[in-house]
C-alpha cells in the first residue's frame, strides 16, 4: 500500500471511530426481556442505534417501580413505565409512599413520556381441567394475580372485584410469584385459574399448553359497560380495549368464550418515560426512530399490532386525566411531523 493510501486509510477510519463515539451512550431499565415492555425497550434501543441517534445499554427484568423513580432522579435516562406507577408517585402513595406527597409530586415532575402502548391486556383463564367457569367462578378458588408488588398486581384485583370475583384474601386466594417463575405456577397446579396481563397470541398461554388444554374469558358484558367499570378504565394505567372475536387467536388448544363477537378487556397502559432534562433533540430522534420503525416492530412481534403502538389518541393511549405525566415536547414534536395529532391535554402546561 504507497504511502497516500495509508495515510487516507487511517484518516477515513479516524473519521469512522470519531462519528461512532460521538454517538450518545443512553441507559434503559426495562421488564422481563421477553414481554412486551421488555422487546419495545429491547427494539428502541436497535433503532436508536442503527439510526445513530444513540447507543442504549437496556437492562431487562428490572422492577419498573424503582426504574421509574431512578429516572425521575436522574439515574438512568429511559424506562418502561406503567402509567400508574407514575401517578401514585405523584402523590406519594403505594410502593412511593416512603417518599410522602411532596417530595413524589417534585419526582414525578421530572417525567416525560416518549410514545405509549399496552403492556398488555388482563385476561383470565384456567386449563378446562381445573373446571373454572368463567369471572363469577372465581370466589372459593387460588388465582394466580400477578408478582408480589407493582401495577400487574393492582389491577388483577381490581378487575377481578369489579367482574364479580371478589377480594383476594376473602373470596379468592390470590398466588403472587416473580415474573420469572409466571410458567411453573401456571403449569404446576400452584392455581386453579391466572389472571395476568396478555397479550393475542400470548407467550405464557402457548409455553403452557403442553399441560393441556385452556379457556380464556372475555370480560363479562353488562358489567364491562357498566359505571363502575367505564370509571376504572379511564383511571391512570387503563384503557379500554374491544376487540373482534374474529381477531382474538391464542392458537390450536385454546378456547375463548365471550357473549357476542366482541372480546372485551382492559389495557394496562404505559410507555417509555424520559426525565424533563432530556434534550429537545435528543427526545425528537429517540421518538422519530421508534416511529419510522414500527412497521419493522409490528412484523417481527406477532401481539405488536394489538397493544396500541402507534395509537396517541384518548382514552386508548391512557394520556390525560388523572394521569400527571405529558409527552416530552421533543417527542411531541416528532409526532405531529409524522402526522399525527397529540391531544393538548397529553402536552406540558409549560
Amino acid at each position: 500500500m504507497s504511502k497516500h493510501l495509508f495515510a487516507a486509510a487511517l484518516t477515513a477510519g479516524a473519521l469512522m471511530a470519531g462519528s461512532a463515539f460521538a454517538q450518545m451512550n443512553l441507559t434503559a431499565e426495562t421488564a422481563g426481556a421477553a414481554g412486551v415492555p421488555g422487546t419495545v425497550v429491547q427494539h428502541l434501543g436497535e433503532v436508536a442505534a442503527s439510526a445513530g441517534v444513540a447507543n442504549i445499554q437496556v437492562q431487562t427484568g428490572q422492577t419498573l417501580t424503582n426504574s421509574i423513580q431512578n429516572v425521575a432522579e436522574g439515574k438512568t435516562d429511559i424506562a418502561a413505565a406503567p402509567q400508574v406507577l407514575p401517578f401514585l408517585l405523584s402523590v406519594g402513595r403505594g410502593p412511593y409512599s416512603s417518599l410522602g406527597a411532596e417530595k413524589g409530586a417534585e419526582l414525578a415532575g421530572n417525567l416525560r413520556y416518549l410514545y405509549t402502548y399496552a403492556f398488555g391486556y388482563h385476561m383470565l383463564y384456567a386449563y378446562d381441567s381445573a373446571g373454572v367457569n368463567g369471572w363469577a367462578d372465581m370466589k372459593g378458588r387460588t388465582v394466580y394475580n400477578g408478582p408480589p408488588r407493582g401495577a400487574a398486581l393492582v389491577q388483577a384485583r381490581a378487575f377481578a372485584q369489579l367482574l364479580g370475583g371478589g377480594k383476594d384474601g376473602e373470596d379468592y386466594t390470590g398466588v403472587q410469584v416473580n415474573w420469572a417463575q409466571d410458567l411453573k405456577t401456571i403449569t404446576d397446579g400452584s392455581a386453579e385459574a391466572v389472571l395476568l396481563p396478555s397479550t393475542f397470541p400470548d407467550r405464557r398461554i402457548t409455553a403452557s399448553l403442553a399441560a393441556g388444554n385452556m379457556t380464556v374469558w372475555s370480560m363479562p358484558k353488562d358489567l364491562y359497560e357498566g359505571e363502575a367499570m367505564q370509571k376504572y378504565l379511564t383511571t391512570p394505567g387503563n384503557a379500554p380495549l374491544r376487540v373482534p372475536m374474529a381477531e382474538v387467536n391464542f392458537g390450536d388448544g385454546v378456547t375463548v368464550i365471550s357473549e357476542d363477537d366482541i372480546f372485551r378487556t382492559g389495557a394496562t397502559a404505559g410507555g417509555e418515560v424520559v426525565n424533563a432534562s432530556m434534550s429537545f433533540e435528543t427526545a425528537k430522534a429517540l421518538t422519530a426512530a421508534f416511529i419510522e420503525s414500527i412497521p419493522a416492530l409490528k412484523a417481527k412481534a406477532p401481539w405488536a399490532g394489538q397493544v396500541g403502538i402507534g395509537v396517541v389518541s384518548v382514552p386508548e393511549s391512557g394520556m390525560c386525566g388523572l394521569n400527571p405525566i405529558p409527552y416530552h415536547p421533543g417527542a411531541i414534536a416528532a409526532w405531529e411531523e409524522a402526522g399525527y395529532t397529540i391531544p393538548d391535554c397529553a402536552k406540558p402546561a409549560e
